[in-house]
């Protein structure tokens, strides 16, 4: 596939998954918001797009080759796949940055109650709304693909994508409150830690939901 800023961010990152870390150093949205150009994604960020195309293609030219191509491989080893690189983790991961947020905040919140509270409350909510999603995926709609019944699967896709997009802006919050994930000077080591938790999680999230929305997704549907 030819590298232009007119493909759709989902379609370069699909294509291309190298391209993914472009996206990341640039903060670009290439799951919720992959049916967007790069040109437009570009203009609306006051990047400019012929750059980030040479971004892209220097990151993708050497080991684009050894990059896993999900639009290749068997539905069902996609899923697995999905399920045991973040579906998995994120079982762990969940619960120890929530009790990192509530031991910053119940140490810390003096120093800045309104951001550190709001941002237990953001990260709880998150989590309950991941692990309750994550179960729906297993127990309905993956088993819904593999049993080859994804031309079906039109309304859980798009309640999931919906849910998709809850997350995506509750992360977004989540950037906001922790000041790009960069600490004050003042912070302690869990304090760092959270934010550099917080940081990572937000990276597989969007490599997480670009799995689903832009490759497991449409080809389920396709039939």
């Amino acid at each position: 596939m030819r590298i232009t800023a007119d493909s759709t961010v989902g379609t370069l990152a699909a294509e291309h998954p190298l391209a993914t870390r472009v996206f990341a150093r640039h903060g670009i949205d290439y799951c919720c918001g992959g049916g967007k150009a790069l040109r437009d994604v570009c203009a609306k960020r006051g990047l400019d797009a012929s750059s980030v195309v040479a971004e892209i293609e220097a990151e993708v030219a050497p080991d684009d080759v050894a990059a896993r191509n999900w639009n290749d491989a068997p539905l069902d080893e996609l899923i697995a796949h999905i399920v045991d690189t973040y579906h998995v983790p994120l079982s762990e991961e969940l619960p120890r940055l929530e009790a990192m947020a509530r031991k910053v905040n119940d140490v810390h919140g003096a120093s800045d109650p309104e951001r550190l509270g709001e941002l237990v409350r953001v990260f709880a909510g998150l989590r309950m709304e991941l692990v309750d999603h994550m179960a729906k995926e297993e127990r309905v709609l993956f088993p819904m693909i593999r049993q080859g019944l994804g031309a079906n699967a039109g309304s859980p896709i798009e309640v999931m994508e919906h849910e998709h997009d809850a997350a995506g802006a509750a992360l977004r919050r989540l950037r906001e409150l922790t000041d790009d994930f960069d600490p004050p000077d003042y912070a302690c080591t869990t304090w760092r830690a959270l934010w550099a938790g917080l940081e990572a999680l937000e990276a597989d999230m969007h490599r997480h939901i670009h799995l689903e929305n832009n490759i497991l997704f449409p080809r389920a549907l396709a039939g």
